[in-house]
């Protein structure tokens, strides 16, 4: 991420819920705090991609083509992760590099939990200047504001109130792929320390795929290239060794086929991605 702007790719992929929503016939899924979340141009753009607007001139075309291609594949991944903070329904939610998240303003199952959204100061400006129209739905919002090239997250985490001896569900989403492995390592030991048990962590991560590499030249030249895959057996691993088990791990395919024939279609190739779900053990005899 380029120093005093918000991320970029945090934009594209909120611009994806925000044209996917309503016009899907995935069950579950709905963003309405998309579209506000986004910075005005980006706003303006997407408008005219759901009237079906043709795009004005080369590059608007494919940037338009890039929000096309990712808005099915954001269904998926966003019912698949609202499933699972619905089932755990734990009293605090950490959303990691939370960019444009819109979760606490449009899930009702989160009314008597604590968010607490991590990101950038530069990207965590910029959204809440923008929250002004949204309703909060969370019990608690605290912002969490964590440059990781300088800050401690298990003390900015303590410092905003997040209580380690209570259960925690945490959502790394569009976040590790951005990632170098020893970076990984460091979050992931600093989540475990801060796992009550019970907690789980959801990750949405990418698998090795030949692909991969042009949607990697796009996102380089927002500034924020591809730095990690893994394949299922080394997230696995990976996981492991930092006291978390794996409860599921699936590809975009599976998910996109149990929800709709739009959705389905859409995600059929792309394999690459996954959302893995996994927890802490739970004490003896509970």
């Amino acid at each position: 991420m380029k120093k005093g702007r918000e991320s970029q790719t945090a934009i594209v992929v909120c611009a994806a819920r925000a044209l996917a929503h309503s016009k899907t016939a995935a069950p579950r899924f709905e963003d309405p705090t998309a579209l506000a979340l986004l910075p005005s141009h980006v706003r303006s753009r997407v408008e005219r991609m759901r009237s079906g607007a043709k795009p004005r001139g080369f590059r608007e075309s494919i940037e338009n083509a890039t929000i096309q291609n990712r808005s099915k594949m954001m269904v998926a991944r966003t019912v698949a992760i609202d499933d699972a903070v619905r089932a755990a329904a734990h009293p605090q939610v950490v959303i990691l590099g939370a960019g444009l998240d819109g979760r606490a303003w449009r899930m009702d199952e989160l009314r008597d939990a604590v968010v607490f959204e991590v990101d950038h100061p530069d990207s965590q400006r910029a959204k809440r200047a923008r929250l002004g129209g949204l309703v909060q739905r969370a019990g608690e919002v605290r912002f969490v504001s964590v440059d990781f090239e300088r800050d401690d997250l298990g003390t900015a985490l303590a410092a905003a109130g997040h209580d380690a001896t209570r259960p925690t569900t945490w959502i790394w989403e569009g976040v590790v792929m951005y990632l170098t492995l020893a970076d990984i390592h460091t979050t992931l030991a600093i989540l475990a320390r801060r796992s009550a048990p019970t907690s789980q962590l959801v990750i949405a991560y990418h698998a090795p795929a030949p692909f991969l590499f042009l949607v990697g030249f796009v996102v380089r030249r927002l500034g924020e290239p591809f730095r990690s895959t893994f394949t299922v057996d080394a997230m696995a691993r990976t996981l492991r060794a930092h006291g978390f088990e794996v409860a599921s791990d699936e590809g975009f395919p599976a998910i996109g086929a149990r929800l709709s024939a739009d959705v389905a279609a859409a995600t059929r190739r792309m394999s690459h991605g996954r959302i893995v779900i996994a927890c802490t053990q739970a004490p003896p005899g509970g």
